[in-house]
């Protein structure tokens, strides 16, 4: 099964919208990954919110919406998005940690650099991508303008249909803007030296087997883990393992 496509009218749906759970004074922003939405995020959201904290779920833009807008969004504008929502969830919350998804780990990490949170967690980082042929879309989108995403069973099986709602494609060119603003996160990560947690799955196949290795290794930050989790899909947030994230996030904020 795949995600479902927010271009046949899903997106209305409830866990497709932004939200801000109002809790303690320990905040958490949590941003989605590529093509997905804020519903990646919204069962990760809810546990942190019954557990105290004031949380935060945003869609970037371009994203929970048409492919269409995608196209017109760039990695500049889903970063501005983030920045902007860091500075909005300061004003309910005396500090921030930042918590992304795939290429929403990416962002977070960059809002790290920034300076902008007082703490980071990536979930299924990509730095880079399992893909070898991600670096050719710049050269391919005017031939090959979209990129489908085939359905899997490994996705129908491994992760809640409940919440899986995103693009069924997405523009090709946009996989350039993802490929600069991996770059772009690489070459600031020893300016990220804030409090780190970085989460990766032994069955990842979307992303690099290294990637959380990567991030653990160039990242400035003094007080910085790597935990590892055992054979689920690169949507970890939707995966049997949401419950031991949440654990690990957990006693990571309760640290701070």
């Amino acid at each position: 099964m795949l995600m479902k496509p927010l271009d046949e009218n899903h997106f209305d749906q409830d866990c497709c919208k932004p939200f801000l759970h109002r809790g303690g004074e320990k905040g958490v922003l949590l941003i989605h990954g590529f093509t997905g939405s804020v519903s990646h995020m919204r069962p990760l959201g809810d546990a942190l919110a019954a557990l105290g904290y004031t949380v935060m779920g945003i869609n970037l833009p371009g994203h929970a919406t048409t492919e269409a807008d995608m196209a017109r969004s760039n990695e500049r504008m889903w970063l501005e998005a983030a920045r902007e929502a860091a500075i909005t969830l300061r004003r309910h919350a005396a500090s921030i940690t930042a918590v992304g998804l795939s290429m929403g780990g990416l962002i977070a990490l960059k809002l790290a650099a920034e300076g902008l949170v007082d703490a980071c967690v990536t979930l299924s980082a990509p730095l880079p991508t399992s893909s070898r042929t991600a670096w050719l879309a710049g050269f391919a989108a005017p031939f090959w303008p979209r990129i489908h995403k085939a359905p899997t069973d490994e996705r129908h099986t491994m992760i809640d249909a409940a919440f899986d709602y995103g693009y069924s494609g997405f523009p090709t060119k946009k996989t350039a803007d993802l490929q600069r603003l991996i770059r772009a996160v690489k070459r600031c990560l020893p300016h990220v030296t804030c409090p780190l947690l970085v989460v990766q799955s032994t069955g990842d196949r979307t992303v690099r087997a290294d990637s959380a290795d990567t991030i653990i290794r160039l990242a400035g930050s003094a007080q910085k883990r790597k935990h590892m989790l055992e054979g689920v899909h690169h949507v970890c947030t939707l995966s049997p393992a949401l419950p031991e994230i949440v654990h690990e996030m957990d006693a990571f904020l309760r640290a701070l």
